[in-house]
């Protein structure tokens, strides 16, 4: 029995000797070829340098160790006294590691499979940062107590200053992977160990830290640099492959954002016609009755009623703003639609875009853009003549309803201003304000900029139509300027809206319900018009439920001291200039003066009269000719020779200032050529 037991125990010390079989090899014999002799013969070398004898082999010692071994003596680092190491601890130590967790988090697998390789063999394997901090060590419980003897610590700093060239110091000099063995090492007190370490760099390509390998130098072989070489090519792509991850995700959820944020409707189809994506604003205007939508044909979901949709864009590449009819659930609505190709990398298409916009919200859009907003209101309106204030009084009565008002006076006398105070005060501020001067655009034209044009209705025309005035100010108010200037023939269209509620676009056949308000006005004598035939009466009655006259400036003289002083105010606001004291000559010449161009004549007068003044005072100097010619103060010869000599020196001043001549035109209210006959006039070069 006993003998059964012996030879049972011999045979477990067999197998735990088997089991506990090392991968790298301690007898000298089983070295690589010539080690031990190249251990002693680099100990030459070393003893030889910190002896202070430079001519060292340089076929034993490498261009790099040579080089750290000089690096090492410039810093006085001495070879024979055991070195001393800055350790961080406490806050210090926590906050590196935070700093580096991501770096620590990604590294460790790789370093526990590498330990796990080397398991047995003494090695310890280690992480350190960009400074030559140590984060992390990994090793055999003899391997670690070592280190820990040994100082390599997390928290622990080696650099070569502190240590001599090493496995952490000397990358982060050379930023390259190196193997320092024995001997080869500086300091005297790390001659029994061979250092393999590779540098880490971020997907960046910023040095970051590295991965290190330290063990006897009697167990190290040609491939354990090749081992921590490879680890740290292994983190660097995990790295790179979590920042691809990362810069994935991020595109998508700003992606995913916007496309949430889109007010339209977002549609996205790939090359077979299949819904990749849609926002959930297509959902709820277009497919409530929808499950799944992604993956399914753009056919099946849009389904046969809408053909039309889905010609067009089968049909075409690119679509800009064009008009299309959608039925879904909540039966069929008008969207304004761009599609566009989605091309990939190498330029090809690979899908298409689609926006769907409804046409309530491209209008409102639409008259946002272009300014389609009124501006003043009542309070604006400047004024005490009792006369002016009657046209006043009735405006804000017009201003409680609906009704079509005719504003009726001169050029110039503010008719604009009360379209749009009486639209900002009526239950229509809220929506659009459109003006149109109808003199300014031209007879062929102008039916299709009030009332738009259907697709196809002219050679060249807009791909899918385009909307008029009266669709755009739908639940608002178009100004209509200079009335009297239309054409019969649309006279007797814009008749058929006011009486109907509806517009055709030219070219089409489709009845378009619009709510519109209309703010007629002219500067001519409508009912002389009509008895030349060139105004329809029954348009008149039509447009005049509300006529409000407008007194011209020459009866109401008394508004003019107030009517400057509000101009001036205007002026001083935009330019930053001052004017402290206004000549009484002035408001008297003024007032006798019969104004023809209005008030829009007295503001350009007043602006021209600042441009001129330097002073800080508007005196009867700074009038223009035109108006003192025409006034009571017309003989005051000696006035219009100073005028002429302010003149010319305002033009001096102001060609010193380095402006241009046609900016010195617009300030001084004249033309160019009458800019340059003053020049020569006053003989100025």
């Amino acid at each position: 029995m006993a003998k059964r037991n012996a030879k049972q125990d011999r045979s477990h010390k067999h197998e735990n000797s088997r089991l506990e079989k090392k991968p790298f090899v301690s007898r000298r014999e089983q070295l690589e070829p010539n080690y031990y002799e190249k251990f002693q013969a680099i100990e030459r070398e070393w003893k030889k340098f910190i002896s202070g004898d430079d001519a060292v082999d340089r076929n034993v010692v490498s261009v790099e160790v040579f080089d750290s071994w000089t690096r090492c003596r410039k810093m006085a680092v001495d070879p024979l006294v055991i070195p001393h190491h800055k350790i961080l601890t406490g806050a210090d130590l926590a906050k590196l590691l935070k700093d580096n967790e991501y770096f620590i988090n990604i590294s460790r697998p790789f370093m526990q499979n590498l330990h796990k390789f080397l398991a047995g063999s003494g090695f310890l394997v280690a992480l350190y940062e960009k400074a030559g901090h140590v984060l992390e060590a990994i090793g055999d419980d003899d391997a670690v107590n070592h280190a820990r003897r040994g100082k390599f610590v997390s928290g622990a700093l080696w650099t070569e200053e502190s240590a001599g060239n090493n496995n952490v110091g000397t990358v982060l000099t050379l930023r390259k992977p190196i193997q320092i063995f024995s001997a080869e090492h500086y300091h005297r007190y790390f001659h029994h160990e061979t250092d393999s370490s590779s540098p880490i760099f971020s997907p960046e390509g910023e040095f970051i830290g590295g991965i290190c390998l330290t063990g006897h130098y009697f167990r190290a072989t040609r491939d354990t640099l090749g081992m921590v070489i490879a680890a740290a090519k292994a983190i660097e792509n995990e790295m790179q492959t979590r920042e691809a991850s990362r810069k994935l995700q991020i595109a998508y959820s700003f992606q995913k954002t916007v496309i949430t944020s889109i007010p339209e409707a977002l549609i996205t189809i790939d090359n077979q016609g299949r819904v990749s994506l849609i926002n959930d604003n297509a959902r709820e205007m277009l497919f409530q009755r929808l499950e799944t939508i992604e993956g399914q044909p753009i056919q099946k979901v849009m389904g046969k009623e809408n053909q039309q949709f889905l010609s067009m864009i089968k049909d075409k590449e690119t679509i800009t703003d064009a008009e299309v009819r959608i039925f879904s659930h909540s039966g069929g609505n008008d969207y304004t639609m761009t599609c566009n190709p989605i091309i990939d990398g190498d330029g090809e298409t690979i899908g298409k875009i689609i926006i769907l916009n409804e046409i309530t919200r491209a209008k409102t859009l639409v008259t946002r853009m272009i300014g389609a907003k009124a501006k003043f209101c009542f309070e604006d309106i400047c004024g005490q003549n009792s006369r002016f204030l009657m046209s006043v009084d009735q405006a804000r009565i017009v201003s409680r309803n609906s009704s079509n008002v005719l504003l009726l006076g001169e050029s110039g006398t503010g008719k604009d201003v009360f379209a749009q105070a009486i639209h900002n005060a009526s239950n229509r501020r809220s929506g659009p304000y459109l003006a149109i001067n109808c003199a300014a655009i031209p007879r062929d034209l102008i039916t299709s900029e009030l009332f738009g044009y259907s697709d196809g209705a002219y050679t060249g025309s807009r791909r899918g139509g385009n909307q008029g005035k009266f669709e755009l100010a739908d639940g608002g108010t178009i100004f209509l300027d200079e009335i009297a200037e239309t054409p019969l023939e649309l006279q007797a269209v814009l008749l058929r809206v006011i009486e109907d509620k509806s517009i055709v676009r030219i070219g089409g056949s489709r009845v378009r319900p619009v709510d519109v308000r209309i703010i007629a006005a002219t500067n001519k004598d409508i009912m002389s018009e009509i008895r030349k035939g060139t105004f329809r009466k029954d348009l008149y009655y039509r447009l005049s439920v509300f006529s409000i006259h407008m007194p011209p400036l020459s009866e109401r003289l008394d508004d003019i001291p107030l009517l400057v002083e509000h101009f001036i105010k205007k002026f001083e606001k935009n330019s930053g200039e001052k004017v402290h004291v206004i000549s009484k000559q002035v408001i008297e010449t003024f007032q006798h003066y019969n104004w023809p161009g209005n008030i829009r004549e007295l503001q350009n007068v007043v602006e021209r009269m600042m441009n001129y003044a330097d002073s800080g005072k508007l005196t009867v100097d700074h009038i223009p000719p035109e108006i003192t010619k025409t006034s009571v103060f017309a003989n005051d010869q000696e006035s219009m020779t100073s005028l002429k000599e302010f003149e010319h020196q305002a033009i001096l001043k102001m060609l010193q200032g380095k402006l241009k001549k046609a900016e010195i035109a617009r300030k001084l209210g004249m033309s160019r050529p009458t800019l340059y006959r003053k020049l020569k006039e006053y003989d100025i070069s």
